[in-house]
């Protein structure tokens, strides 16, 4: 899908649903297209119930060479990680495994380069692109432990990666390292949204929150999805999907909505009750 225009988006409202302290980037991407951002954070990240203790322990066996591989599914479990890390050293054998670009970002900006990113930005992409587990007295260590991997995640995942990865021969190490809780929105943002041009999901956890605050009426006429998993979330909410970004990225996913935004019928100017002008 080609880049949008500048400007692709001016006279156009979106809503976006990420939980605040990820949003700036989806905003700052909308908002260089000349888009009206609504933010509507129905989640936050809050630490895990055992208050980050699991993480701690498994980020100090990983120093010590007891994993092959570290396997990461999202940037907050990135970010989580290497917090846990709190500049320890990894061993140089150990191989790193991203879900797609997005999370392979965050790890190259946290200056580790992923060892293996899937093309389609998905869990089930990620396990049949990893390998068989070597048996250990195949191969020598090089100083980790053969045929162990840490699967570092959030509280509520599918279960495609750890199920995945034991069917491959793996023993999988799982840590949580986020929760993803109910976000802080307030009515003014409710109303906006309910009268925009345009709503983007990032995740799948977003869905269900989103429909309880603006009910399936309210939700803008453009639902643009990330990717597939978030949109089999959309669909379950009993909602539609306008347009499923090709490349599973926040840049992918704007190039979509501006392009199903092309030709859409604009609604209400959010606060104004007035549909835009266009010159």
């Amino acid at each position: 899908m080609p880049e949008p225009v500048p400007d692709a988006l001016a006279g156009t409202s979106v809503v976006v649903t990420r939980a605040r302290a990820q949003a700036s980037g989806l905003v700052q991407r909308l908002a260089a297209l000349g888009a009206v951002v609504v933010e509507l954070p129905v989640i936050a990240i809050e630490d895990p119930v055992d208050g980050g203790a699991a993480l701690d322990a498994a980020a100090g066996r990983l120093v010590v060479g007891a994993y092959e591989w570290v396997v990461v599914t999202s940037a907050n479990a990135v970010t989580r990680l290497v917090d846990a890390l709190g500049g320890r050293v990894v061993p140089p054998a150990t191989r790193w495994a991203a879900v797609g670009t997005s999370t392979a970002r965050s790890l190259e900006e946290k200056g580790i380069v992923p060892d293996l990113v899937p093309h389609v930005a998905v869990s089930d992409a990620l396990v049949e692109a990893f390998p068989a587990a070597t048996p250990k007295d195949a191969a020598p260590g090089r100083g980790i432990d053969r045929g162990v991997a840490l699967f570092v995640r959030a509280e509520r995942v599918r279960d495609v990666v750890g199920n995945g990865l034991a069917a491959k021969g793996w023993q999988v190490d799982e840590a949580v390292a986020y929760r993803t809780a109910a976000g802080v929105v307030d009515q003014d943002a409710v109303m906006a949204a309910r009268s925009a041009d345009a709503i983007a999901f990032t995740s799948s956890s977003t869905v269900e929150r989103t429909v309880d605050l603006l009910g399936h009426a309210g939700i803008p006429a453009v639902v643009a999805s990330i990717g597939p998993i978030t949109s089999d979330a959309v669909r379950s909410a009993g909602l539609e999907v306008t347009v499923e970004a090709v490349e599973h990225t926040l840049d992918g996913l704007v190039a979509a909505m501006a392009a199903a935004l092309a030709d859409h019928p604009r609604r209400a100017t959010p606060g104004t009750g007035e549909a835009p002008t266009s010159t």
